[in-house]
């Protein structure tokens, strides 16, 4: 056992993808669900039961957010799940026998990953992913971060959808989770003064944010303003070991390349081999390689901890925080050897002298400094809101601005006309659904990072017309029509059955 270093370590992972189901399945679409679950959920939870089983406890922060949590357990992502991963296995037979020695050799790798997914998914995914959270939960192997229900960019939200979104984000975990989570990663880490007020109201007690936002200095959790909400930064000197807008672990020679497909089976078949050599040009994978970079990678960054809680420590003249924090999906679908170097990574630490812990343990055991003030800020681009409001999404900010409106003023017509007691409101419930589907912080990233921005342009749209075909109905009095409309939406998009939109605040 190396000498023990002051302080505390914390990782924590952000696991969110935008609803998918029912929208499209290639090139995006659900096929981005299932490769996320079989490339990331199942390895990465696959850890945490192993690591609960030995006794650990206390090792990561956990954020799911309600939107991802809500396909984890939806019946027909799970059906479908289920076939794709025999689809994979299916494809896998086929290229195990080519003719072709590195196609066939890639086959039956996957064909066996696929294998051992079927198992897990099988074993532990059966009835959703909610109850092995909860196992989780219970273990004590990590904390729980919630969120807002549907991903907002909350600094560009009215306040009133602002604070719903929170309040049934919290609500939906502990309907599904059985606690409601001291703790959140706001999306996009993003804030605006007078957001910790409404954290508090909600019974938040902490929050992430990046680093520059804390003006780098994230050796300690800071309670913010006149609150008692504290907000921990990401230590970007750490956490960009790994990944980071130019480099990380996932970049060496010997990982598995993420972006070079075998076109015949849509394996990713080769290696990094460099990060200048074309595609056509990259060496087949080799898992027998790969060993050694995992572990040197691992005592890299155990090394970058110790050193950065030092130092730390001694600047501040107390023991410090060091928080590293990434999005759930780096390890195992971007990075596929990434769910291996995590695991040992959380054994080996402790080995190394550092103490681990999560957001929670760290505000419980006074890793928190003076109060700060905090201005406009997120982890996108620049560190301000340039992704979600910049010239090339105005038109998306306008779009959201012009539905939440039109929504909010329908709910409140409907309010003021329904009896008393004011029964449940099916057309209402569903516009409130279709406005914050409209506003998923999702969409402006697609399309400012040119990712699939026309399936991002589609699925705004479409769920600002929907919200906008009952609104229509509703303000016209036409009751039928706005039911009948709500309910052929509400197929489409089966989630938050709990919402309900008696809980919008009065204007």
């Amino acid at each position: 056992m190396t000498d023990r270093v002051p302080g505390q370590f914390t990782l924590v992972l952000h696991s969110h993808l935008p609803w998918l189901p029912n929208h499209g399945r290639w090139p995006v679409g659900e096929e981005w669900l299932y490769q996320s679950w079989a490339d990331s959920y199942l390895p990465v939870f696959g850890v945490l039961r192993r690591l609960a089983a030995d006794g650990f406890t206390d090792q990561l922060s956990l954020g799911i957010t309600p939107v991802l949590a809500a396909q984890l357990d939806d019946p027909y992502a799970g059906a479908s799940m289920y076939e794709w991963l025999a689809d994979w296995q299916l494809r896998a037979i086929e290229a195990a026998t080519s003719r072709d020695r590195d196609r066939a050799e890639s086959g039956t790798r996957e064909f066996r990953a696929a294998a051992a997914a079927l198992t897990d998914f099988e074993t532990h995914w059966r009835h959703g992913g909610s109850p092995q959270i909860r196992s989780l939960v219970s273990s004590g192997v990590m904390e729980l971060l919630g969120g807002p229900l549907a991903h907002p960019f909350q600094p560009l939200l009215d306040p009133r959808l602002r604070r719903l979104s929170l309040r049934e984000g919290l609500a939906d975990a502990r309907l599904r989770w059985g606690s409601t989570p001291s703790g959140i990663w706001a999306p996009e880490c993003a804030y605006t003064p007078g957001m910790e007020v409404e954290y508090a109201t909600a019974g938040v007690r902490h929050f992430m944010v990046d680093g520059p936002t804390l003006h780098g200095d994230t050796a300690l959790g800071r309670p913010v303003g006149d609150s008692d909400i504290v907000a921990f930064g990401r230590d970007l000197t750490v956490s960009y070991r790994v990944w980071s807008p130019k480099s990380g672990y996932p970049g060496h020679a010997d990982y598995r390349d993420f972006h070079t497909y075998d076109h015949e089976t849509g394996f990713k078949a080769v290696r990094v081999t460099g990060k200048t050599v074309p595609a056509d040009a990259k060496k087949p994978y080799d898992p027998a390689r790969v060993d050694a970079a995992l572990d040197k990678h691992v005592d890299d960054f155990v090394g970058a901890v110790r050193d950065r809680l030092i130092s730390e420590s001694d600047r501040i003249g107390r023991p410090a925080l060091v928080v590293a924090a990434f999005d759930t999906e780096l390890y195992g679908h971007w990075w596929h050897e990434g769910p291996i170097w995590l695991e040992r990574l959380l054994r080996r630490l402790p080995e190394a002298g550092v103490t681990v812990g999560t957001l929670d343990t760290a505000r419980r055991d006074g890793y928190v400094g003076e109060p700060v003030e905090l201005s406009d800020s997120s982890w996108g681009s620049g560190k301000d809101w340039r992704v979600w409001e910049g010239p090339q999404v105005q038109h998306l900010v306008q779009l959201n601005g012009e539905v939440t409106a039109t929504a909010l003023d329908s709910l409140d017509k409907r309010a003021s006309s329904a009896p008393d007691p004011r029964p449940r409101d099916e057309a209402a419930d569903q516009l409130l659904r279709e406005t914050l589907m409209t506003v998923q912080s999702d969409w402006p990233f697609m399309v400012s990072k040119d990712t699939a921005a026309g399936y991002a342009h589609d699925r705004a749209y479409k769920h600002a017309h929907a919200t906008r075909e009952i609104c229509a109905a509703s303000d016209a009095g036409r009751e039928e029509q706005a039911l009948r409309l709500a309910r052929g939406w509400r197929n489409a998009d089966n989630l938050f059955g709990a919402l309900d939109a008696r809980r919008v605040e009065e204007r």
